[in-house]
Formats: structure tokens, sequence, C-alpha cells
């Protein structure tokens, strides 16, 4: 083990405005609202889910206007958006289905014509403020956009300080508040900021309490054009799991008072977020907006094509090192995606192992002859407590060691087993992950994580035995091509997966063809490296 230069705060140097702080952010906002000269001057603040409205309400309550509209004033009635919500987010506890609503449809349309009324009979400065602000005033003064990562909304769930879309439930369990978010809240938020998104004049960062942090949209689109023009990275975060182990807490120098770390997600845009540094400022934006918004200068016009606005890889890294096994689980197929969530594209995914002690292992497909009957009947009895699961009776067990490589198409039984340090490289639908077996752990909330056996029944892929994977999955590493000071080698490229990953070995400067699409790249070895783009920019 090794300590690393790994930078946790990544940022953009962007040239542009910046306004920080109540007074700064107030000031020059007056200003604007005086120098239109205007009789009436509408300013709609639209929210993303989740954003503190306490504190926003507060803020542009400083502008002093004649008349202060929260848009909590227009939705349906909570007993309508739960009847309205209920096929997509379900009574599973962790599926739902990708919805199809829109804002408009958790409105009153009613209410909304009653407040478009009292807007044409006042004069003065006007704020509407909150979500689906953009749908009362179709043109005017003024729009800000009050953003925020889905990562920074997870953080306030588990906290109890935010609510989902029309509903007052911040007393709800996290994972209940993260399932409607997930299939339903998140997805109509996106929709509506796509739709307004040429109409914003100013966006909003406040991610920390009190501090907000204001740009405008000229200085947006010049940190997003900046950024699809050169190497780039996004803000990592951390979490602990019942599994977790110490590694990253060691090389990547994190906090030791916290008991382990399970996971890192790197390169996740639906999650993770974007810093733009500006005049000595940092700007916090969700990453997706660079998907929504520089599509295809960001992933390049063949996946674009197959993907439209989905950055279809995830980078995370899962540490067992000093920890336990993951989950044993499975991804569901394609079909099966589609046909119960509502999802175009299923998990596809492998394991790079980083680093990994003597007896690390990873589970990886079914053994020869196994009966699928007979196994789903153990491990409902194991779940049930009936009687232990024992996984090698079923499934493979392979050595693992320091850059090894397993590939795992969907439908495939996997986990890591302990003492392994993996890069994990997957497609990006990440929630769906049936458990079948959880070696009697409790969550770290102290409850007993949902295990999804019969939905895993339905899709695990009974032919990969211990053969396909040997012959399919384990470690196949193919020379691509070679010079001086560099090899190239492919290291993961199944049939049914669109992922493939490359492994290059320099001792100098080389160059790397994008072949016009996207590429996550990762350090495997060392303390650090450049990426440079060969324009410079």
């Amino acid at each position: 083990m090794y300590s690393s230069n790994y930078d946790k705060f990544p940022s953009i140097p962007v040239e542009g405005s910046i306004w920080s702080g109540w007074k700064e952010i107030l000031r020059h906002l007056r200003k604007n609202i005086n120098d239109s000269n205007k009789e009436k001057f509408i300013l709609l603040v639209e929210c993303y889910q989740g954003v503190n409205d306490k504190e926003l309400i507060k803020g542009f309550h400083s502008l002093d206007p004649y008349l202060f509209i929260n848009t909590k004033e227009i939705f349906r009635p909570e007993s309508e958006i739960a009847s309205l919500t209920y096929p997509d987010v379900t009574d599973d506890r962790v599926f739902g289905y990708m919805t199809r609503l829109t804002l408009n449809d958790f409105v009153d349309k009613e209410k909304v014509v009653e407040l478009q009324g009292e807007v044409n009979k006042v004069k003065g400065l006007v704020i509407i403020y909150g979500t689906a602000s953009s749908l009362i005033i179709k043109d005017p003064d003024m729009i800000i956009y009050a953003d925020m990562s889905r990562w920074e909304l997870q953080l306030r769930q588990r906290k109890h300080k935010i609510c989902n879309i029309g509903l007052d439930n911040k007393e709800e369990s996290p994972a209940c508040q993260y399932k409607r978010g997930f299939f339903v809240d998140w997805r109509v938020c996106d929709q509506n900021k796509k739709r307004i998104f040429g109409q914003v004049d100013y966006w909003l960062d406040t991610v920390q309490e009190n501090a907000p942090k204001m740009i405008d949209a000229h200085t947006l689109k010049l940190g997003l054009e900046k950024a699809v023009k050169q190497p780039f990275r996004l803000v990592p975060f951390f979490d602990p799991g019942p599994w977790g182990g110490q590694w990253m807490k060691e090389v990547c120098n994190l906090e030791k008072d916290v008991p382990n770390f399970a996971w890192c997600f790197d390169c996740v845009p639906e999650e993770n977020s974007l810093l733009f540094r500006i005049s000595g400022q940092i700007f916090e934006l969700p990453a997706v907006n660079l998907v929504f918004f520089k599509t295809r200068e960001l992933l390049g016009e063949p996946v674009e094509s197959r993907f439209g606005q989905e950055f279809p890889i995830r980078f995370d890294f899962l540490d067992t090192m000093g920890g336990g096994n993951l989950s044993l689980q499975v991804h569901p197929t394609t079909q099966y995606i589609r046909d119960n969530f509502g999802m175009t594209y299923t998990q596809d995914e492998s394991y790079y192992i980083l680093d990994a002690k003597e007896d690390a292992t990873v589970f990886l497909g079914l053994r020869k002859g196994i009966d699928p009957e007979s196994m789903i009947k153990v491990l409902n009895d194991a779940q049930l407590g009936k009687i232990d699961f024992d996984p090698d009776r079923y499934i493979n067990r392979f050595p693992a060691k320091k850059h090894d490589h397993f590939l795992i198409p969907n439908g495939t039984i996997h986990c890591s087993g302990k003492n392994c340090m993996v890069l994990e490289i997957s497609a990006t639908p990440y929630i769906f992950t049936f458990k079948l077996w959880d070696w009697k752990r409790l969550g770290l909330d102290g409850k007993p994580r949902p295990i999804n056996i019969t939905r895993g029944s339905h899709v695990i892929q009974w032919q990969r035995d211990t053969d396909y994977c040997l012959n399919e999955l384990v470690s196949k590493v193919e020379n691509i091509g070679e010079g001086d000071g560099w090899l190239e080698e492919r290291t993961g490229l199944h049939p049914d997966e669109f992922i493939e990953t490359r492994r290059h070995l320099f001792s100098k400067p080389v160059e790397h063809i994008t072949n016009q699409s996207f590429n996550v790249i990762i350090l495997l070895e060392g303390r650090e490296s450049i990426v440079e783009s060969t324009d410079h920019i």
C-alpha cells in the first residue's frame, strides 16, 4: 500500500463572473432590477428538488418584493401526488419505474391560473420561488436556477433535511426518499432544466449553507465549453459500507475516524459534481449538466447516437481490504430492465484488481452442474434462517491478484471477496443490483439490506459455469500494439458488453487516440500522471 497524490477537489479554471454570499448576490440583482426601469419586474427562482428552501426564501425576500409567491401553493394535494406517482414509486423497497411524468402533472392548473391573475394585477417586483416556478410565467424578466448534485441530495436525505416534490416527507427514510428521487423527482427536474436552459440568466450554487455563489449564463457556458475541450475530472465522493475496507483511507488520505470506506464514486456524472474555479472562488454544479448541454462534444457522435443524453460508463472503487465480501449479486438482463424498470440498457461491469492480499478472491459464475431450482430454494431457505448458504458449493471462487481483470456481463452471479481493492468499470444503471445473499449482515442503519432472490432468479444466466468463466471472463489479455516506450493491451471486451478496456504501459509521453468517442482514463500504478489535450487547450 502506498500514498498517492489523489486530488479530491479537482477544478477547472474559468474566466467569468461570480458573486459570492447573499450580500454580494443581492446587490447585483437589485442593480439589474433597478436598471431595467420597468414598472413590473418578474423574477423566477426555479429550483431543483432538495435545495434549502428556508435559506433561499429568506435570501430572496431581502429584495423586498411587492409580491412573493412560493410554488408550494400550486402543487396538487399530497394524496393526489402519491396516487399519481405510485405506478413509478411502487411498494418495492428498492425499485420503481422510470417516470414519464413532467412537472406539469404535479401542479393544479386552476391554482396556476389564479396566481397568474394575481401577478397581472400588481406592479413592482414580483418573485416566484420554487420548483415549477417556470410553469407560472412563460416570459419573465429574469430566471435564476438553484441547482443541486444528486450526491449532495443524498447527504441531505440522510439528515432528514429535505422533502420530495410536492410532499412533506422529511422524516421518511432516506432509502424511500432516494427511490422517489431516482425514479421520479430527478427525472422531472432534469426534463424541466433542459426545457428552460436557454432562458436561465443566473445559476446558483447553494451546497454550502449560508454561503451561496452565483454565476451568469455566459460564465456557465464558458465553463462547459472549456470542460469538453480538455481532460477533466469530477469531484469524487467516498462512502462507508457494511463490507468496507481500509485501503482508500490510507492511499487517498481520507478521514481516519471513519470506520471504513466501501465506495468511491470517481466518475458518475449523474451524481458527482463539477467544480469551476472562477476568480479564486469555487463554484459547484451537477456534472450531469455537461452531459445534458454538451452532449455530442462530450460523448462523441457514435455514443450520442446510441445513448442520447446518458453518460453510459461509471468508474468506482470497491474497497474490501481488511473488510468483508460484497453481497452475492446479479444484474438484470437488458430485456428485464426494460420491461420492469423502464431503463434502455443494463449494468454490465468488470472488476479490475488494483491491489490484493494473498487470500483475495472473486466469486464469479456458477460451478458446473448446478441445478437452478435447488440453488434458488437453498438461497430462500438461508434467507429465512433455516440453513446457512455455502457459496463454494454453487459459485466459482477465483484467486485474485493485482492487475487481474474479471468481466461481468449482465446475468452473471458475482461479488468481490474480502481483501481486494477493485476498480469497478460498469455501465451506468447503478442501483439495479439483485442481492442474492448478504452473509447475514445488517446495513449501516442496523436493518437487513434488501434481498432480491426472486428477481435474481429471472435473470441468472445458468450456462455461465466454470468453463465459461475461464474461457470468457477471467483475465484475458490481448496485445493491441507497441512502440518506442509504450505497450497497449486489451484486458476486457465481452461480446455482450459495449465497454472496451485497454491497459497502457509507458515509460515516456505517449499519444492516445480517442476514435471520436469519450475515454475514461485512470492511473493504475504510480503517484501521478499528466493527461493533456494535444490541442493544449
